[in-house]
């Protein structure tokens, strides 16, 4: 039996000088399924109820209501087929292979109709430059198994640790899930302060879609799969941006302020040199955090969990433990979740 690329490896060499082409196809390819989810699920604030999720094979939908039926779309990257599954047991699927945008979107919304699920959606990209509507793009048509799967392998990494890293926070939070629009893996916490009004300008998005996605304060983290220098990154921001943010010190060696950009972000290429890879992106996603929350005066206090929550738990984590007065002092005094400790600690759990 022949192993998936890159499984022996559990942080692999991504191909990023390469894949763009694939990549350029996918993004598009992606947004199609994701703006039928979009189309079809019921809102949920800061736009929760259209990404997609990292599965043990790709990126899934997860359930998507039509009536009083439920359907499902999973891209496979092992196999290499686009399977779409209804809870009545209708199917169809597709396979994954170079093929055009216009093509796709023929294929995927004629298989939606044959099992009975009509939907429409608005077939310009979003938050992209080049915006040429799904059916009529032929320009997009690559698609490399190879890369495709060194993709998903470099987000199967980053959903563990950025799920590893959300268990220590108890305020709102996001899931970790994949944006179709900016074409990342991202994960959010709020201070539960309003934000001021976001001024809007990605590409082809109306101003009203960011206000609504950052219509409170924000701490995110994340994973975005580049083609340009410097390649796949883990990122995080603050929003609204606190006075001294860019200039804060955060770890590993190899991160940086992008101004560019307005985040901080830690190259993978530089993740897979360090030691301990998971231990590296737990800590540049906390200091980040805690850079941001500090100069934002977060109220951590009531943010962070006492204690760490066990796996699994045996007791609860939300709240100061009878008996334990060391951690209740630590809590009050803003100690839990600042230690380089904290992090490694998670990192092997």
């Amino acid at each position: 039996m022949t192993l998936p690329a890159g499984s022996d490896e559990p942080w692999p060499q991504l191909p990023w000088t390469e894949w763009e082409a694939t990549i350029s196809t996918l993004h598009m390819w992606v947004q199609i399924v994701g703006k039928v989810r979009m189309g079809l699920a019921p809102p949920l604030n800061h736009w929760w109820h259209v990404p997609l999720y990292v599965s043990s094979r790709g990126l899934s939908t997860s359930p998507i209501p039509y009536g009083r039926r439920e359907f499902q779309v999973d891209f496979d990257f092992i196999d290499h087929q686009l399977f779409v599954t209804a809870d009545g047991g209708s199917s169809f699927t597709m396979p994954l292979e170079p093929k055009s945008v216009a093509r796709f979107y023929r294929e995927f919304m004629d298989g939606l109709r044959s099992m009975g699920i009509d939907v429409r959606i608005f077939t310009t990209p979003t938050e992209v430059v080049e915006a040429i509507p799904f059916d009529s793009d032929e320009q997009h048509a690559s698609y490399d198994a190879r890369h495709a799967e060194l993709f998903w392998r470099g987000l199967l990494q980053a959903d563990r640790v950025m799920k590893a890293f959300q268990s220590g926070f108890v305020g709102k939070a996001s899931p970790v899930h994949f944006f179709w629009g900016s074409f990342d893996l991202a994960a959010t916490r709020y201070s539960g302060r309003l934000a001021p009004l976001h001024p809007g300008g990605a590409p082809n998005c109306p101003d009203w879609v960011m206000e609504e996605a950052y219509s409170r304060e924000e701490s995110s983290s994340g994973w975005w799969a580049r083609s340009e220098p410097p390649g796949p990154a883990f990122y995080s921001y603050t929003y609204p941006e606190p006075e001294g943010f860019r200039s804060a010190s955060v770890r590993p060696v190899g991160s940086f302020f992008d101004a560019s950009l307005g985040i901080f972000v830690l190259p993978s290429d530089a993740v897979r040199s360090i030691a301990d890879p998971d231990a590296a992106v737990l800590d540049f996603f906390q200091t980040t955090y805690e850079a941001g929350a500090d100069l934002g005066a977060w109220d951590r206090s009531t943010l962070e969990p006492a204690v760490r929550p066990e796996r699994p738990p045996r007791r609860p984590w939300s709240t100061l433990v009878a008996g334990a007065p060391q951690v209740a002092s630590a809590h009050r005094h803003g100690e839990v979740g600042r230690t380089t400790d904290r992090t490694k600690a998670e990192a092997g759990a």
